[in-house]
C-alpha cells in the first residue's frame, strides 16, 4: 500500500495516547513539559528561558542518539529558536527556516515534543519543516538558500493584501553562499517591505566578533531613545539650507567608514538591509531584545547577525561539528557510532578512492564539490591533491560552469554532487557544459531513494531530467567494480558530458581487479539468459531483480537478467535482438516511471515498429513525493523490493 502522504504530527500524537507509538522520554523536563505552542512558551519568564534551552537540548541529544539526525545544527540554534518563538506572534508571525536541518527545537516548540520520538521514521514528523505537518512550519524545505526569497514573497503578498504580521527568514552562513540567497538579497534590499533575515552564523566565515565594541554597538543600535534622537536630528539638518545638507553629507561620509571598520554588517547595509548585530546567539534575553526593537521599531528590510556555535552543548559536536552535522545511532557517553565499521566499502568511498588512483596519472583531472567533501567521498583526494580539489560552498550552479571554464582549457573535471541537488544546476548542464559537448564528469551520489532525510533528499529524478541532455553519457553501475570501471571509462571520454548514477550505502563486497576497464558505451549486459521474459534493470536494482528471478524460477517462469549499465545511449542492436526473442519485456529502475529509463525502452520499442512486439512493464516509483522512512520499508509501499517484484511480472506474464 503507498504511504499517506497526508498523515501529520497530530495523528502521531493521537497514537501515542494510545500507547501504539514509541514511549516518551525517560528525561525529566519540568519546563518544557508544560510548553505545547508558543503561546506557553510566552508565558515564561526571560530569567527560565536559559534552563528551557537545557531542557531542549537533553531531548534532542536523547531522540537524535535514539534515531539518528542532524544534531549539531539543531544544537546550536535552540536559543535563537526559543528567542524567535518568544519575540514573534507565530504562527501569525511568519518563521521561515533554509534547509530545515536545525528546525528541531522549533518542532519541539511547536506541539511537536510527544512526537519527537518518531522523528525521521516511517510514519513519524519529518526530519525538515513540512506544511502538511504543522501550521507553523509557513514552508517545506530541504534544499538550501531558498528562505529569503521565499520570505519576501510572502511579505510582499501581506503588503498588497494589506494585512499586518511579520516576516522573518532564518538562514545560515554556509547557505548564505548559494546564488539564490544572494539574489533574494539583492531583491529584498531594493523593496520597502518590513521583513527580517536572521543570520545563523555558526562558522564565523562571514565576520569575527569583535568582542566588547561589538556588543556596545549593538546596544546603540537598539536603543530607542538613540535612534529617535538620530532621526530628530538628521531632519533637523536637513531643514537647516546648504549648511545642514553639507553637514549631513560629512556625517554619512565619516559614519559609513567607522561602519566598515567597526561593523561587520556593512555589506548589507550597501545592499538596502538594516544591519544589526554580531548578538550572541546563545544569550537569549539579547536576541529577544533584539528582535522586539525590530519587530516594534524597524519598517524597513532588516538583517539581524547571530553568532552561535554549530553542536552547542555536547563536546564531541562541538569539537567535530561536520560529523554530528548528520549522524546515525551514537553514544550519548562516548559519541561513537552504534553502527559497527563495515569492512565494505560505501559506493561514495569507492569512487573516491578510484578518483584518487585515477588522478596519480593525470594531472590534468580535478574534482570539484559543493560542501559536500566528505560525504561524496572526496576527502582522500582533498588530502593528497588539495591544488586540484575545489569546495564551492553551497552553489552547484556555479560548480557546473567553473567545470565548464575548467574542461575549456582542457582540464578534465570530475563534479561530485548528490542527485538532489544536482536538480539545482540543470540550466548550467544543458547551456555551459552540453551545448559545446564539453568533456565534464558528473558523479552522482545518493540517486534513488535515500531513507530517513525524505522527499526533499530522495534522487529519484536525474534519469529524466539527464534524458533530455543532447550528447550526454548516461551510466549507472550495478555494483562497485563496475562503478570504478564507469569511472575510468567517464575521464578517457572527450566528446562530451559523461553522467554516472550511483546509490547511497555499501557495494556488494566484490574484489577489484589490479586495473579498471573501459566499459563499452551504450551496450548492456546480459547476466543470465532465459526465455519468454526479460528484465532489464538499472544499476543497484539489478541485485533485486536478481532475488526477484530466484522466485520467479520456483513458478516456472524463467526470465533472462540484463544490466542496463547505460541509460543513454541505447544500444539499438542489442534492444532489438531482445525485443524479437521475448514475449515480455520488464524494466526496473529506481527513478520516477515519469520520464525514466523504461520510458526511454518504450520509445525505442514503438521507434522500431515490429511486426511482434512484447509487452512492456515498467518498474519504478510512481508520480508522487515518497516520504521518509527506512529503505525497507519505502521500497516495499512503492512496490519494488523482490518479492513485490516478482509478483508484479508474475502476474504481467500470466496475463
Amino acid at each position: 500500500m503507498p504511504m499517506d502522504s497526508t498523515r501529520t504530527a497530530t495523528d502521531v500524537l493521537k497514537k501515542k495516547k494510545n500507547g501504539s507509538e514509541h514511549p516518551a522520554p525517560s528525561a525529566r523536563l519540568p519546563l518544557l513539559e508544560t510548553i505545547d505552542s508558543p503561546e506557553d512558551l510566552r508565558k515564561l519568564p526571560v530569567d527560565k528561558l536559559p534552563s528551557l534551552a537545557k531542557e531542549i537540548r537533553t531531548l534532542l541529544l536523547t531522540e537524535v542518539s535514539r534515531h539518528g539526525g542532524h544534531l549539531a545544527p539543531s544544537l546550536g540554534a535552540v536559543e535563537l529558536t526559543i528567542a524567535l518563538h518568544y519575540a514573534l506572534a507565530t504562527p501569525q508571525d511568519k518563521l521561515i527556516w533554509d534547509v530545515g536541518h536545525q528546525a528541531y527545537a522549533h518542532k519541539v516548540l511547536t506541539g511537536r515534543r510527544n512526537a519527537f520520538d518518531s522523528l525521521r521514521q516511517h510514519g513519524g514528523i519529518s526530519g525538515f519543516p513540512r506544511i502538511s505537518e504543522s501550521p507553523y512550519d509557513t514552508v517545506s524545505v530541504g534544499h538550501a538558500s531558498t528562505s529569503i526569497s521565499t520570505a519576501l514573497g510572502i511579505a510582499i503578498a501581506r503588503d498588497l493584501k494589506k494585512e499586518k504580521h511579520d516576516v522573518v527568514a532564518v538562514i545560515g552562513d554556509g547557505a548564505l553562499s548559494g546564488g539564490l540567497a544572494l539574489e533574494g538579497l539583492n531583491n529584498l534590499g531594493s523593496q520597502s517591505t518590513k521583513m527580517t533575515v536572521i543570520l545563523n552564523d555558526n562558522k564565523m566565515s562571514i565576520s569575527k566578533n569583535v568582542g566588547a565594541l561589538s556588543r556596545y554597538l549593538t546596544r546603540l543600535l537598539t536603543d530607542r531613545r538613540f535612534n529617535k534622537l538620530k532621526t530628530d536630528i538628521w531632519e533637523l539638518l536637513g531643514n537647516l539650507s546648504n549648511v545642514g545638507i553639507g553637514i549631513r553629507n560629512m556625517v554619512h561620509n565619516i559614519d559609513d567608514a567607522l561602519k566598515h571598520i567597526v561593523i561587520p554588517g556593512k555589506l548589507f547595509e550597501d545592499m538596502g538591509l538594516r544591519y544589526f548585530g554580531p548578538v550572541d546567539g546563545h544569550n537569549v534575553g539579547e536576541i529577544i531584545e533584539v528582535l522586539r526593537f525590530v519587530k516594534d521599531s524597524v519598517n524597513e528590510p532588516a538583517l539581524v547577525h547571530v553568532i552561535t556555535t554549530k553542536g552547542k552543548g555536547y563536546r564531541f559536536a562541538e569539537k567535530d561539528a561536520t560529523k554530528y552535522h548528520g549522524i546515525g545511532k551514537f553514544s550519548l557517553s562516548t559519541g561513537t557510532l552504534d553502527a559497527k565499521p563495515s569492512p565494505v566499502p560505501t559506493y561514495s568511498k569507492v569512487f573516491g578512492n578510484t578518483l584518487v588512483e585515477l588522478a596519480e596519472k593525470r594531472e590534468d583531472i580535478v574534482a570539484i564539490t559543493a560542501a559536500m567533501p566528505d560525504g561524496t567521498g572526496l576527502g582522500g583526494f582533498r588530502e593528497k591533491y588539495p591544488s586540484r580539489f575545489f569546495d564551492v560552498g553551497i552553489a552547484e550552479s556555479h560548480a557546473v560552469t567553473f567545470a565548464s571554464g575548467l574542461a575549456l582549457q582542457g582540464m578534465k573535471p570530475v563534479v561530485a554532487l548528490y542527485s538532489t541537488f544536482l536538480q539545482r544546476a540543470y540550466d548550467q548542464i544543458m547551456h555551459d557544459v552540453a551545448l559545446d559537448s564539453l568533456p565534464v564528469v558528473f558523479c552522482i551520489d545518493r540517486a534513488g531513494l535515500v531513507g530517513d532525510d525524505g522527499p526533499t533528499h530522495h534522487g529519484v529524478f536525474d534519469i529524466s531530467f539527464l534524458r533530455t541532455v543532447p550528447g550526454a553519457i548516461i551510466f549507472a553501475p550495478k555494483d562497485e567494480v563496475e562503478l570504478r570501471d564507469m569511472l575510468y571509462t567517464a575521464v578517457n571520454y572527450t566528446k562530451g558530458p559523461v553522467f554516472i548514477r550511483y546509490p547511497r550505502g555499501k557495494g556488494l563486497g566484490l574484489e577489484f581487479p589490479d586495473q579498471p576497464r573501459e566499459v563499452p558505451i551504450g551496450l548492456p549486459e546480459k547476466l543470465t539468459k532465459g526465455e519468454g521474459c526479460a528484465i532489464v534493470a538499472v544499476g543497484n536494482a539489478c541485485e533485486a531483480a536478481r532475488e526477484a528471478s530466484a522466485y520467479l524460477e520456483e513458478h516456472k517462469i524463467s526470465p533472462t537478467l540484463v544490466s542496463a549499465r547505460s541509460v543513454k545511449p541505447l544500444d539499438e542492436a542489442f534492444y532489438r535482438e531482445l525485443f524479437t526473442t521475448h514475449k515480455h519485456v520488464v524494466t526496473i529502475e529506481y527513478n520516477t516511471l515519469t520520464g525514466g529509463f523504461g520510458s526511454s525502452i518504450g520509445d525505442l520499442l514503438s521507434s522500431m515498429q515490429l511486426p511482434k512486439a512484447p509487452s512492456l512493464l515498467r518498474l519504478g516509483l510512481p508520480d508522487r513525493f515518497v516520504e521518509h522512512g527506512s529503505l525497507d520499508i519505502l521500497l516495499k509501499n512503492v512496490g519494488l523490493d523482490p518479492e513485490s517484484i516478482a509478483e508484479s511480472i508474475k502476474g504481467f506474464c500470466k496475463k
